[in-house]
């Protein structure tokens, strides 16, 4: 099967945490020449600096104030230490200080809020209508760029995805169990499930199994665009 394009202008990618979203959304937009941007940047940002301020985080009212009143810049990368972007924070980078555990806990407990979620939207559709833009993260092809001409919900076992992050983090130095990991993701599903609205018309692919190579070149296999080296 191949879609109706070959040159989407807007690609939308959903997907549970550690489902292969960054690293597709990386190889799509390289391949394209567009921008890449994770949206759950934005939503580890603001849960960074409401733990650094002591925002209560069960206060939706107090964290989308927080939203509407800090300055969130993601740029291109401003120092080659692998990173996939730089991340400012009122003017401050944080693109690591967003990998720590206590973000990690608390993130999808923040993205939770219907209050947070509406604050930080505008800025997403913004960079979303100014095109050629690979978006992934969460409500992305049903709430943020309901036009994306390819929506992609990438999906794994949360096993699978387990491991691949207990991998990640440990890569970085920080020692953390696969069980550790796992009971992590266990929970933030169930809290994502409750919150979280898929498009349907995107293309589900299951990435267990796969490298992020494969599930790229299916994906251009399917828009009949040959994958340059």
């Amino acid at each position: 099967m191949f879609l109706t394009m070959t040159t989407p202008h807007t690609i939308a990618i959903d997907g549970p945490a550690a489902s292969g979203k960054s690293t597709l959304g990386k190889l799509l937009a390289d391949h394209f020449g567009y921008i890449y941007f994770d949206t759950g940047v934005l939503y580890r940002a603001l849960t960074y600096v409401a733990l650094e301020q002591a925002v209560d985080l069960a206060n939706a009212a107090a964290l989308a104030k927080l939203a509407q009143t800090s300055n969130f810049e993601v740029l291109a990368p401003s120092v080659a230490d692998g990173r996939q972007y730089t991340v400012l924070a009122n003017g401050n980078d944080i693109t690591w200080p967003l990998r720590a555990a206590n973000v990690e806990r608390n993130v999808s407990q923040v993205a939770a809020h219907p209050a947070v979620r509406e604050a930080l939207r505008d800025t997403q559709r913004q960079i979303g209508k100014a095109g050629h833009v690979v978006m992934a993260g969460r409500d992305i092809g049903a709430v943020i760029m309901p036009d994306a001409q390819l929506k992609i919900y990438l999906d794994a076992s949360v096993e699978e995805r387990a491991q691949r992050r207990a991998q990640e983090l440990n890569a970085r130095g920080r020692a953390i169990s696969y069980n550790e990991v796992l009971a992590d993701l266990t929970r933030r599903d169930a809290i994502d499930a409750a919150n979280t609205f898929l498009a349907a018309d995107a293309i589900t692919i299951t990435t267990d199994g796969r490298s992020p190579e494969d599930v790229f070149q299916a994906i251009v296999n399917l828009m009949g665009v040959e994958a340059q080296a």
